[in-house]
């Protein structure tokens, strides 16, 4: 492989801008699709005591016009939990779901109990995310400075908020819900972004050493890539169809979690390419173009 990655950076640079750029006049127009977590509802909690369809009771809560989240709890999976987001008549709902329950599985009134859930949890969920995120960052900025440069960490730390921001935007375009489960996705990609990030570092500080003198350092990123590329990818498809079986096989929970990480180790995978070693190259090569240029 001949491709010259860094002489197109502008290009690798455009198309996650452009991602970007949509999703959040996405966002601007219509908002993201909150969950219980964040905006309130209420939890309804059946005791069925016998196997069930969880469509059946997702039937049940569809006749009533709600966005509900469908689980499976207890031992062998006989309770159900329907979480609800806020509507404006809430208890009108919640006494029309109930009343199904009841003539469908025949419960009694305390076999179903009913809990509020308020907005504050869902603002301190996203406040100790950003906080946690911003951490993260200064530590991995601190590590990657002193095992190569400053440069590199800042260069690192890019890649990474481009991570975030690609998985914000494509979520708001698709839709997916932002509950508990989104912002424990961010988390992980957060970590294992960074990873990939760090074996090209490596390999462009090796081929630093031996090749310092006879290449600029976009040729040197070039070739790390280049030589680190099937790892790369290797290491993030392996991990991606792992993600992908639990996001097809899994319980409707599963899915809130798996389908972000999904669209963030592709995130991941893109900027430990195309964007953490790209700019560093080019960011290390600018004095040198021009010191260059006034000596010609």
């Amino acid at each position: 492989m001949n491709f010259n990655i860094v002489k197109h950076i502008r290009i690798w640079i455009a198309i996650p801008l452009i991602i970007i750029l949509i999703g959040f006049g996405v966002i601007a127009v219509r908002g993201f699709n909150m969950g219980i977590d964040f905006i309130g509802g209420s939890n309804i909690y059946a005791s069925i005591g016998t196997s069930y369809d969880v469509d059946d009771v997702r039937a049940l809560v569809s006749k009533q016009s709600v966005d509900a989240d469908i689980l499976s709890a207890g031992q062998n999976n006989q309770d159900v939990i329907i979480r609800l987001r806020y509507v404006e008549n809430q208890q009108e709902v919640h006494n029309d779901i109930v009343e199904a329950l009841q003539e469908k599985y025949n419960l009694d009134a305390e076999g179903i109990k009913i809990e509020f859930v308020g907005p504050t949890m869902g603002r301190e969920l996203i406040r100790n995310a950003v906080i946690s995120v911003l951490i993260a960052g200064a530590f991995i900025l601190v590590y990657i400075w002193i095992r190569f440069e400053l440069k590199s960490g800042i260069t690192a730390v890019i890649a990474l908020l481009h991570d975030v921001l690609i998985l914000i935007a494509v979520t708001a375009m698709t839709g997916i819900q932002i509950n508990s489960s989104f912002i424990a996705a961010i988390l992980t990609i957060v970590g294992y972004s960074i990873n990939d990030t760090i074996v090209i570092f490596d390999r462009v500080r090796e081929n630093r050493k031996l090749l310092g003198r006879k290449m600029t350092m976009s040729e040197i990123v070039d070739q790390s890539i280049r030589q680190s590329i099937t790892r790369t990818l290797n290491t993030s498809l392996t991990t991606i169809f792992a993600v992908a079986a639990l996001y097809v096989l899994g319980v409707e929970s599963i899915k809130d979690f798996t389908l972000p990480i999904l669209i963030g180790l592709m995130a991941g995978t893109y900027s430990s390419i195309f964007v953490a070693g790209p700019l560093w190259a080019k960011w290390d090569d600018k004095p040198k173009s021009r010191k260059l240029a006034r000596a010609k």
